[in-house]
């Protein structure tokens, strides 16, 4: 398959299930936001890594359940929605980039940068002739 394709397939998948995952009713899920952060296809479409991040106050693990008891319900939506020879096996990986994006950018606010001072040009040096 061409890169370009399979790239195209990954974006309208994961649009799909962006639009998918706001309907899903779960107790274990209620309260959260969902984003599709990416998603990987296989090239034969037999399995794709769906890549999210939540915001709530449910935990990791009680949120892993709840995707897990809906997956039958998203595949089946994300057949309907999307026109595919076959619809993949669907992986969720937690993406914890939003978090290690937090935490860097709270460590560089801890480091103390001396400010540089403005160079006025000026430094004796003559360019002309």
């Amino acid at each position: 398959m061409a890169k370009y394709r399979q790239a195209k397939i990954d974006e309208e998948i994961a649009r799909a299930l962006g639009e998918i995952m706001r309907n899903v009713r779960d107790a274990r899920l209620e309260g959260c936001v969902f984003s599709v952060t990416r998603v990987h296809a296989a090239p034969d479409l037999s399995s794709a890594e769906v890549f999210y991040s939540y915001l709530g106050q449910k935990s990791l693990d009680e949120v892993k359940k709840g995707i897990k008891s809906a997956s039958g319900y998203i595949r089946s939506s994300l057949s309907r929605k999307l026109n595919l020879r076959q619809t993949p096996e669907l992986i969720f990986v937690y993406d914890r980039s939003m978090e290690n994006g937090a935490r860097i950018f709270e460590l560089l606010k801890t480091v103390d940068i001396p400010e540089l001072e403005e160079d006025d040009g000026d430094d004796g040096e003559s360019f002309e002739d």
